[in-house]
């Protein structure tokens, strides 16, 4: 069932990094979309894969009404996956919502967690990717002048670090429909710009669009319809580094 020139694919689980802040946390809530279930779709809890249900990275409160933990781009990511490869697939979450990107250089706890959490999945998967999603916390002008030096630095540094120079890195666009009471003016769109300049500019790595998503009440997050396409868009662009 391998497609797309995905030679990489192991037979075992293929384990994705998902870091970044709340959209990749997941904000989505519950009763907006059916459940996904996959047998070949896990997560990693205590060290150990377990059957993947949501929410996937509880970051925050999970029973909050407004804010909370809640459905993420990860399950539909790992679905698709799932179904175009016929491979097992596990998430390791490790996205903290409110984060910024000096949050995740190496060194910070951020960083080292999510490296520690790999490492411990690589014991029992094939590492093949990492799925970001973050930059709300960067938006404005003077961090955005930055932002590109930094992540590079990061990932590069993550690649070493988690042995593997060539580790596909999948991006997500921003929200351009944020509530004007956060204060972010065009930095959204302009953080879009930098992304895709990071994409032209680091190798095995693409960005997945945020183009006609829908927000929740609060303004901010992604509601669950728009996270389930994301997730999709996240895999769409996963296999364009294969083609």
């Amino acid at each position: 069932m391998i497609k797309d020139g995905l030679t990489k694919v192991s037979s075992g689980i293929n384990s994705f990094l998902m870091i970044g802040q709340s959209n990749m946390a997941g904000r989505g809530h519950f009763d907006e979309v059916e459940p996904i279930n996959n047998k070949l779709c896990h997560m990693l809890r205590m060290g150990r894969w377990q059957a993947m249900s949501e929410p996937i990275n509880p970051d925050r409160v999970i029973l909050n009404p407004s804010w909370h933990s809640g459905i993420s781009l990860g399950a539909s990511f790992a679905d698709d996956f799932a179904k175009h490869t016929g491979a097992p697939v596990g998430m390791i979450p490790c996205a903290d919502g409110g984060t910024s990107m000096d949050q995740w250089m190496p060194g910070q706890v951020l960083y080292d967690h999510a490296v520690m959490m790999t490492k411990l999945a690589m014991r029992s998967s094939s590492f093949a990717g990492i799925l970001w999603h973050q930059g709300e916390a960067d938006c404005s002008e003077e961090r955005r002048a930055v932002y590109k030096e930094k992540f590079i630095a990061m990932i590069t540094a993550m690649r070493r670090d988690l042995g593997d120079e060539n580790i596909p890195v999948i991006i997500g666009e921003l929200g351009t429909n944020i509530s004007e009471k956060y204060n972010l003016g065009d930095g959204p769109a302009k953080m879009n710009i930098i992304f895709r300049e990071i994409a032209k500019e680091l190798p095995m790595c693409a960005v997945a669009s945020s183009e006609g998503f829908t927000l929740n009440s609060d303004g901010l997050h992604f509601d669950s319809k728009s996270l389930r396409v994301f997730g999709s868009r996240y895999f769409e662009a996963y296999l364009s580094l294969f083609k």
